[in-house]
């Protein structure tokens, strides 16, 4: 299909309402990054500068359950508390299940146009599956350079009944197998704080989950471009699988922005601002953000943990103890959404307010409190 790459409209409209997507572009011919596309200087990913960062060494999880148990966890807790982010080997996901997912990944964003258009957010028939390219696109300065499927899980029944054929019961085994995983991880860094949780106030914490995939199509201008802008993300921890090609940067203590390079059979573990207000900011939610690439399409399928929207969220009373003062008020998690959006447009509340938006908004439509609204 000939696209007018310099209208605009018609641009916008190929793209984002009828569902081509950046693929859709790609695989239209393009050659040259159209202009909507194109990212203000301050946010663009000129070069690679080769920096990585202390996630390209993996922690071996398996660890925890022997000897080694204090030496694992004192590097969890480092990583939480310095950089925010760590990468995890042995942590009891199969490698054929992450091969697997990565393929389900290109077979889901590589189906005709139509097939992805009945998940865009106005005629989708579930709530719990959203299509889409970017995030808001009707409202951001440049679009971003990737398409996705986001899919909320309430159970497993409907997960396997609403969510996109091609990846359903992959994206559902992956988000199974990963959360025993990341409650040893809560557990490792809450008793450093002095506090453990009841399984009950564990599974609130984390009892909004989210598998979504991400498409990065190859790109012809990368330095004009990004896959992901810089954000935060809003929940308690946040897993990720990345395929070989990379992409994945993150914001160190000087304001410098360093790789985190993929791994095979690795998942990269980030702490969310839930974590960060729970320990009074000992754990880090760091920026992060994504690069594209000329050299191939990438894939990355996350998963979101965050509160249920009735939770209240608020420092630790130990460590507030600890601390000598609560660096955070306590809210109800739904509240602190509402609290981002309308706080003053900083460039740190822009941005939390996007990643707020791509967790939880979805998550409100499907339960009882869908009838409190949401401006995106």
């Amino acid at each position: 299909m000939a696209v007018n790459y310099e209208d605009q409209t018609i641009l916008f409209d190929f793209v984002v309402k009828q569902g081509n997507g950046v693929k859709g572009l790609i695989d239209s011919g393009m050659s040259c990054v159209p202009q909507p596309f194109v990212q203000p200087p301050s946010e663009r990913i000129a070069t690679l500068n080769g920096q990585t960062c202390e996630a390209a060494q993996p922690i071996d999880l398996s660890q925890l359950d022997g000897p080694h148990h204090k030496e694992v966890a004192k590097q969890i807790v480092e990583a939480a508390e310095t950089l925010g982010f760590f990468q995890v080997v042995n942590h009891g996901v199969s490698i054929e299940l992450l091969e697997l997912l990565k393929t389900s990944a290109h077979e889901f964003f590589a189906q005709p146009p139509e097939k992805k258009a009945i998940y865009l957010k106005e005629v989708s028939p579930s709530k719990l599956v959203k299509y889409g390219t970017s995030f808001v696109p009707e409202k951001e300065k440049a679009i971003e350079w990737k398409d996705y499927v986001s899919m909320l899980y309430t159970n497993d029944h409907e997960a396997l009944q609403h969510w996109p054929q091609p990846c359903r019961e992959v994206a559902l085994a992956f988000l199974k197998s990963s959360m025993q995983m990341v409650k040893r991880v809560v557990k490792v860094l809450m008793e450093d704080v002095g506090v453990r949780l009841e399984e009950e106030r564990m599974n609130s914490l984390m009892g909004t989950k989210m598998v979504n995939m991400n498409y990065y199509p190859t790109c012809p201008s990368p330095e004009l471009t990004i896959g992901v802008g810089r954000h935060s993300d809003m929940g308690m921890l946040t897993v990720l699988l990345q395929d070989g090609i990379g992409g994945l940067y993150v914001r160190l203590d000087n304001g410098d922005w360093a790789e985190i390079p993929p791994l095979n059979g690795a998942l990269v573990i980030n702490v969310g601002d839930t974590l960060q207000i729970l320990s009074n900011g000992k754990y880090k939610s760091a920026e992060h953000r994504v690069r594209t690439t000329n050299i191939g399409s990438r894939v990355s399928v996350p998963i979101f943990t965050a509160p249920n929207p009735s939770e209240k969220i608020g420092p630790l009373p130990q460590v507030v103890k600890r601390d000598g003062v609560a660096r955070y008020k306590e809210l109800y998690f739904v509240s602190r959404l509402h609290e981002q959006l309308l706080q003053p447009a900083t460039r740190r509340q822009e941005i939390s307010r996007l990643c707020s938006c791509r967790l939880i908004l979805l998550s409100l439509l499907p339960v009882s409190i869908c009838q409190i609204n949401h401006n995106v």
